[in-house]
Order: C-alpha cells, then sequence, then structure tokens
C-alpha cells in the first residue's frame, strides 16, 4: 500500500472519528460501514499499526487510530512503503527438477522478471509438469506468491484475499473449474492489477500489479476474455526415460528421499501411472507401508 493511499484512508477515518462521540457513542469502536473501506483494507491497516482492535466479536469488529495513525496524518513521521518491488529469486537453475519444456522453463522466467506482467496458462493432459512449475514458481516466489485452486476459490474470497496479501504473483490450478463470478474478479485484476469493488457509495480502487501463471487440463471451457490475457503453452506428454528422471528429482527435492528409494519408487511405477502425484504418494506411504505395498493400494497393482 502507498504512502498516498494510506494518508487518503487515514484521513477519511480522521473525519469520521472527528464527526463523531468517540467516547461515549463508540467506546466498542467503529466498523468498516461506518467508515465505508472494506475490512481487508482496514486489517493491512491494522496489521501495519495505523489502526487499534479496542472490541471484536462474532458480528463486530471495533477499531479507532492509533497514535502511529495519528501521527501520521499530523506529519510527524512519514508512513513507509509496505509494498516491495517485485524481485522474485529467478535463476537458471529455477525448474532443475523439471525435465524437458526448455521453450515454457523460458517463457516462464522471462514472465517472472518482465519489468510489466505477462500472464502464462500452461495446459495439456492430466499427469504432465504443469503442477511442478507452479511448485518452483510458489518456492522462488515465497511471500510474493499465492497458490490457489480453481475450484475452492470465491468471488468474495479471492478478492479479499489479493486485497489484504497484495501478491505479486499468483499460481491458479485448475483454472478451467473457476466459476463465471470468480473469472470476472479475475479478469478485473489481471487488466492492469486493479481491484475495483464499489460499497455503499464508495468505490475501493486498489492497483496491485500481479503476474498469474495457471495451469488447466483444458482451456476450452475458459471464456474468450480470459484466454486472451494469457499467453498460453501446451505440454507434450512425457516419454518413459523423462518420466522415471522426474519422479527420481521430484521425490528427492520436495519429499527428501535418498536417490536410492527415489529410483526405487521410479522404476515401480514405470509402466504403472505417469502420474508424478502417484510417485509423491507412495513415497509418503512408504515409511509405513512399505513400497511395494503402498503401489498395491494405491494403484491396485504389486
Amino acid at each position: 500500500m502507498k504512502n498516498d493511499d494510506v494518508i487518503e484512508l487515514l484521513s477519511e477515518i480522521a473525519r469520521f472519528e472527528d464527526s463523531v462521540d468517540m467516547e461515549n457513542d463508540y467506546r466498542i469502536g467503529w466498523g468498516w460501514r461506518h467508515v465505508r473501506i472494506w475490512p481487508a483494507t482496514l486489517s493491512r491497516l491494522f496489521k501495519d499499526g495505523y489502526l487499534d482492535n479496542v472490541f471484536r466479536s462474532n458480528s463486530h469488529t471495533g477499531y479507532r487510530l492509533s497514535e502511529l495513525g495519528k501521527s501520521v496524518l499530523s506529519a510527524e513521521i512519514t508512513p513507509p512503503e509496505t509494498r516491495q518491488e517485485l524481485k522474485p529469486e529467478i535463476s537458471d537453475t529455477l525448474f532443475g527438477d523439471i525435465i524437458g519444456h526448455d521453450g515454457v522453463k523460458e517463457l516462464l522466467r522471462a514472465a517472472l522478471l518482465a519489468e510489466k506482467p505477462v500472464h502464462v496458462l500452461l495446459t495439456g493432459p492430466p499427469a504432465l509438469a504443469k503442477t511442478l512449475f507452479l511448485w518452483d514458481i510458489e518456492r522462488a516466489g515465497g511471500e510474493k506468491a499465492i497458490w490457489l485452486v480453481g475450484s475452492a476459490t470465491s468471488k468474495a474470497g479471492l478478492w479479499d484475499l489479493v486485497a489484504g496479501r497484495e501478491p505479486q504473483i499468483l499460481l491458479i490450478d485448475e483454472i478451467d473449474k473457476m466459476n463465471a463470478a470468480d473469472t470476472a474478479a479475475l479478469l478485473t485484476m489481471m487488466e492492469g492489477g486493479r481491484l475495483v469493488r464499489a460499497k455503499r457509495g464508495r468505490e475501493l480502487d486498489i492497483n496491485n500489479p500481479l503476474r498469474v501463471i495457471a495451469a488447466s487440463n483444458r482451456c476450452e471451457k475458459l471464456s474468450p476474455e480470459l484466454r486472451s490475457r494469457f499467453a498460453i503453452r501446451k505440454l507434450d506428454p512425457y516419454g518413459r526415460a523423462e518420466f522415471l528422471t522426474v519422479v527420481r528429482g521430484v521425490l528427492v527435492r520436495s519429499e527428501g528421499l535418498d536417490q536410492e528409494l527415489a529410483g526405487e519408487i521410479a522404476r515401480r511405477l514405470d509402466g504403472l501411472t505417469q502420474n508424478v502425484r502417484d510417485a509423491i504418494r507412495v513415497a509418503r506411504l512408504a515409511p509405513q507401508l512399505g513400497v511395494e505395498k503402498a503401489i498395491a493400494l494405491l494403484i491396485g497393482s504389486g
């Protein structure tokens, strides 16, 4: 949140507090409806120290300006910039656990480092490296990245999450399962990073440029408007040797297995599946059941 935005919000809050009797009528503080500022934004101001939380219940969260907030308005101090520029840790070793797909790797690195957002959609049949790419970006982005599953979002949840945390990288798996309301909210976010919502006569307008990296088994169900915002790359299936190498790499890097056990799981799964997630499930059950029994129970073959 930029300095000017903080000062504008705090000024609006101060005007409200000056217009009422805070000691008698608002002993438990005011709520978002009183100042017409969205709850996620108030929560951010509270976390940054500009507001005091004087009351909390299931139905009401009461705030008032803190001493820091008052000091900012009286020009005693300048509010710190709380938003950092996007500097994800992108290196040549990113995606080192993913075999092949060199063009996709180059595109993603360039998109993440571009001065302005470039959104990328990875598509193709299940059991490819689409989710692996998202995992690696999430690790590289750290707190700057948020992972979502399209089938599990809601319009309010997606909007509030982005408004509250202001991510710089939004990772969406199964974006083809996102409903129409979520898609409409996402379209606004992708178009210049603006989050706009009108509430009781006040328009909340946050400028939060972000990069969207998404994955989908199919993109035919996506609206033309959403598809047009993405650079779409289709991933080809792995060959046998590539799949074995990918499984070993994922199990060693992500699951902490030694090379020998990772290799054993990869060899035993050869011919039974091309889904890397199956290998991960086997690895997590192997300490209790052993590799052979874990495969038999998960995949139905011993």
